[in-house]
């Protein structure tokens, strides 16, 4: 039996929200291997911490395993999700959720009163999680997937301000 057939609030109890480190991107190069057909490069990744004073990303830790990680650009009071992913053998326990709403939430603590992305349009199953959190459809980017040229859906969603975050970081509505 394993821990999460023992305790089912196993993977809870150990997961962990910390910012990614230089360590990490072997971890994240894999996990972007896994999700994305034009996976961003470790080159990338260096560069997005080293050099863009805007990005801020975030690892998802459990166990001290990277299990998954979440980027964005925060400039004045807009976040730009750049990427989220979730390591295949997590994925279907709604870590995925859990994830973008800690990006949600740092992007609001750090002064952000929207954020915004951009899905495939293919991509349903993230575009009803998005549409779970409060995300809308407010337009489509042409081509936007330089892999097959697939257009994107832009969609943005209104922040909680600082004050309707709860003590403990979490919304206090819309949970």
């Amino acid at each position: 039996m394993n821990v999460e057939q023992r305790n089912p609030h196993a993977l809870e109890d150990q997961l962990v929200f910390r910012s990614m480190t230089m360590a990490d991107i072997p971890h994240i190069c894999e996990i972007e291997q896994e999700a994305f057909t034009t996976p961003w490069t470790q080159g990338a990744f260096e560069n997005e911490l080293n050099n863009n004073q805007f990005a801020h990303y975030m690892i998802m830790d459990i166990g001290g395993e990277v299990a998954g990680y979440g980027g964005m650009w925060l400039i004045m009071e807009e976040a730009h999700v750049t990427n989220i992913a979730v390591k295949h053998s997590y994925r279907g326990r709604k870590l995925g959720e859990r994830l973008l709403r800690e990006l949600m939430r740092t992007s609001a603590f750090l002064g952000a009163i929207r954020m915004t992305l951009e899905v495939r349009t293919s991509n349903y199953v993230a575009q009803n999680l998005y549409e779970k959190l409060g995300f809308r459809a407010v337009g489509v980017r042409r081509g936007y997937y330089t892999d097959n040229r697939e257009d994107a859906v832009v969609m943005w969603a209104d922040l909680p301000k600082r004050r309707d975050l709860g003590s403990d970081g979490g919304f206090r509505t819309g949970d």
